[in-house]
């Protein structure tokens, strides 16, 4: 019965010991002993093979211990072991508590590059350190900041200023103050929407100023914020403050952006920002209070 795992399928095909390959064969002719020449194939061939062991054949993840195994012999992740109902998924075989001890041996002794390499990230690191350091290694891609859209995309950050500017149409303003106005024509039926995102260039960074409505409670209230394009150690550099006004009165608040690690979402929950509910924002636009126009205006600075 094929396992639909080629790896596996070659060894039951091909019980009897495997040579290993020479020298000459590995390096496709190059010699060892010419220091100018980098002998990187060998290295890359053992990876692959080693990383396609490594790989469950249900979740096609990476394996962590505990790595389980049947008595055959093939593996699988110790998370996808209760998925199968104890049944190998390779020969059908019970598969038992027998653990894999040497192919978790092999994984310890393994150090491999971050899976963020493409975006700059060079360094090498130990197979059980690799998880960890990829949740929080500083060149991993950051998420659209573009909020209501639900955009999936990733990038670097100037790929994702292109993509606002491009793909969303953000307006993009160079200088570090700031000055808009947002008009409602009936503030009475705020829904949770997203009014407004303008993309800010300064000190050689990007800021995304959002200017939103949603529902607190059974009131509509009206949210300012700042959030930094890059990591939030960067983002503590800098402080922006936003003001509100009209009719003698204003709001004024002061604060460090958010780095767009950050979630929208979880920014504008937590309440970060310049809050304005909707009595005093009706207050501040005047008139007959059947439509809100506020202007906010704030400004960037780096702090010393």
């Amino acid at each position: 019965m094929a396992s639909g795992n080629p790896f596996f399928d070659d060894l039951k095909s091909k019980p009897e010991a495997i040579d290993p390959p020479q020298n000459e064969d590995i390096l496709d002719g190059e010699s060892m002993n010419d220091p100018t020449q980098p002998s990187t194939k060998p290295n890359l061939v053992v990876y692959s093979s080693v990383r396609e062991l490594l790989e469950c054949p249900v979740c096609l993840n990476a394996m962590y211990p505990p790595i389980h195994q049947c008595s055959n012999g093939h593996t699988l992740c110790s998370g996808c072991k209760p998925r199968v109902h104890n049944r190998c998924p390779t020969c059908r075989h019970e598969l038992g508590n027998i653990r894999c001890l040497a192919l978790e041996k092999v994984a310890a002794s393994l150090e491999l590059p971050c899976k963020y390499q493409s975006y700059g990230c060079l360094d090498m690191y130990p197979y059980y350190s690799k998880l960890k350091h990829e949740s929080q290694c500083s060149y991993r891609p950051y998420s659209c900041p573009y909020a209501g859209s639900e955009c999936t995309v990733v990038g670097d950050i100037p790929s994702l200023v292109a993509h606002l500017r491009n793909y969303h149409k953000v307006d993009m303003h160079s200088g570090s103050t700031f000055n808009h106005r947002y008009v409602k024509s009936n503030p009475h039926e705020v829904e949770n929407a997203t009014w407004m995102l303008t993309v800010f260039s300064c000190y050689g960074q990007y800021f995304c100023l959002h200017f939103e409505a949603f529902q607190l409670g059974m009131a509509p209230v009206y949210i300012a914020f700042l959030r930094f394009m890059g990591d939030d150690n960067e983002a503590k550099n800098y402080s922006y403050s936003l003001e509100v006004g009209g009719n003698g009165r204003k709001l004024i608040w002061q604060g460090v952006p958010r780095s767009i690690r950050d979630s929208h979402r979880k920014v504008r929950d937590s309440f970060d920002g310049l809050l304005i509910q909707r009595n005093m924002a009706l207050f501040f636009s005047g008139g007959d209070k059947k439509e809100l126009k506020l202007r906010v205006t704030g400004r960037i600075w780096k702090e010393q």
